[in-house]
């Protein structure tokens, strides 16, 4: 397998001598034909429609020949059959592995990691069943009636956008779920406030067992449950690694592992999600989850580009970005099941190919990944959609839609029902992007030439939401690997961590780390 800079490919020669005399007139001009012809089916019943991207048949045939060249596809069979990906922390990369098997077997030390991870499936399922069934109770030996996820970044917004998604669906939780994550107190306080804490579970997780900001909610929650008189062992669980101080601990009533292997954003197929998910809604609704995450990831080993929507999603990005020169994507969800969605998207896409060096360590000498962004329609129209309509940058478009709304729930204003506005809506900013309008007033001008993409399905379930899930992390993957980034580990967030230890120590030897220390109070 070759890993090789992408601006050292012929494709990328190529592509951009083509985009210095690119006249894209086709999206402004978009019609009937174009939307029913560039259409590409997805996993879990969704389709990817990419009729309003700027890509023609010359576009699409340099992008496959990029995407053969930089070897995509072999590279993702790599990974699934469990090589070294990760380089920057020397490890496999197996996220995957936890939807279903699509590679080689997969051994470490030992250990088979497919089977490991369909016994911890399995084992959590079968807790999830005790505790909704009641035979797992708090310390009073009352039912638990509410589930609060302790954990920060992979370990909170995936979970959180997936709860959400699945609630909002009409999953009508047995037990109701809440979610704290920032170090700052009222965080915490707020969700114990709403909690009734003899009938409430807390699940952490921290793979390390030693993440300073969950940690200190840990023992937020603990004191809080100590004062009402509960013993918190009896009310807490963890999601760890087996080498954690939090494994084979007595102070939960169980603890689920997973491995240096699954990384954080792309951890919410495993016990990071599935324990706080099967505990609310039944082990039987996550596992469709990752059902329709394996078709995504069995449909991404599709050479063909047409074929294959991550592919075809992550190519389009990159002409974007590395060749029109668009530096953002806003993620536009016209559904407020996901309506935290775009925030799961940001850290999954900004962590991953957030980079400035390849795999190697060698900084590139192109861009790598876009700034995204984004909110559930229709409140993004009234929000930041005046930018995207008549700013001076182009920012390309990824939007989702159902037929049908979530909960069935509707009312009729004006002749129309409002799932039927909110479709209207989409619909009308597509076209109103792509194609624009004149005016005589310059301040009533719409240029249009706005690219965009529409995932689309019939109604948003347990499987199309994890086919969602993994043709983001598909995309994103790809993307990577035609960049020739380690798109899997985190430096980034790192140096912030190590400073702000020294802040909490004093004297930290940084003049103007102490002066900010000072004006903020630390220490008084």
């Amino acid at each position: 397998m070759n890993y090789n800079d992408f601006d050292k490919t012929a494709a990328y020669g190529k592509l951009s001598a083509l985009a210095k005399t690119w006249k894209c007139d086709f999206v402004s001009k978009l019609d009937a034909g174009r939307v029913k012809d560039c259409v590409t089916p997805m996993a879990g019943g969704l389709s990817y429609s990419w009729a309003a991207k700027s890509i023609d048949e010359e576009v699409l045939a340099l992008l496959q020949a990029a995407a053969d060249e930089q070897e995509l596809i072999g590279k993702y069979q790599a990974l699934l059959d469990g090589e070294i990906i990760n380089t920057g922390e020397n490890r496999k990369v197996l996220h995957q592995l936890l939807r279903g098997q699509l590679g080689k077997d997969v051994v470490f030390e030992g250990k088979n990691l497919g089977a490991f991870y369909r016994e911890e499936l399995d084992r959590f399922s079968v807790f999830a069943d005790d505790v909704r069934a009641g035979r797992i109770t708090g310390s009073t030996g009352k039912a638990f009636t509410r589930a609060v996820q302790i954990g920060i970044g992979g370990s909170d917004l995936g979970p959180r956008a997936l709860y959400l998604a699945l609630e909002a669906a009409g999953g009508k939780p047995k037990i109701g779920a809440a979610f704290i994550s920032n170090v700052d107190p009222d965080d915490a306080s707020a969700v114990i406030a709403a909690s009734p804490l003899e009938e409430t579970i807390f699940v952490l997780v921290s793979k390390s067992g030693t993440t300073q900001e969950t940690l200190a909610n840990e023992l937020f929650v603990k004191g809080k449950l100590r004062k009402a008189g509960l013993d918190p062992a009896k009310h807490l669980a963890a999601v760890t690694s087996e080498t954690s101080p939090l494994a084979h601990n007595p102070d939960y009533l169980d603890s689920f592992y997973i491995d240096d292997f699954i990384g954080g954003r792309y951890s919410s197929t495993s016990a990071v999600g599935g324990v706080i998910l099967s505990l609310a809604f039944g082990p039987e609704t996550f596992r469709e989850l990752l059902a329709g995450a394996h078709e995504a990831d069995a449909r991404a080993l599709n050479p063909d580009i047409r074929a294959n929507a991550a592919l075809l999603d992550a190519l389009a990005g990159v002409w974007e970005r590395n060749f029109l020169g668009y530096p953002c994507t806003a993620i536009l969800p016209y559904s407020q099941a996901l309506s935290r969605f775009p925030a799961h998207l940001q850290q999954l896409d900004m962590e991953s190919n957030g980079k400035r060096v390849n795999r190697f360590g060698v900084p590139v000498n192109y861009s790598t990944g876009p700034v995204v962004f984004g909110e559930p329609g229709t409140n993004g129209q009234h929000s930041f959609y005046q930018l995207l309509h008549q700013g001076t940058d182009i920012v390309p478009l990824q939007f989702v839609g159902f037929a049908e709304s979530q909960r069935g729930d509707d009312v009729e204003v004006d002749g129309s029902a409002s799932q039927a506005k909110l479709k209207a809506n989409l619909a009308a900013q597509i076209v109103a992007f792509a194609k624009g309008k004149g005016d005589a007033n310059p301040n009533k001008e719409f240029p249009g030439g706005r690219p965009s993409s529409l995932i689309y399905g019939k109604r948003l379930d347990p499987k199309a939401l994890g086919a969602l899930l993994a043709h983001f992390e598909n995309k994103v993957m790809f993307q990577g690997f035609i960049w020739n980034l380690n798109s899997f580990d985190q430096e980034g967030v790192q140096l912030g961590k190590v400073l702000a230890r020294k802040a909490l120590a004093g004297n930290s030897g940084d003049s103007a780390l102490d002066a900010y220390s000072g004006i903020l109070g630390i220490g008084k």
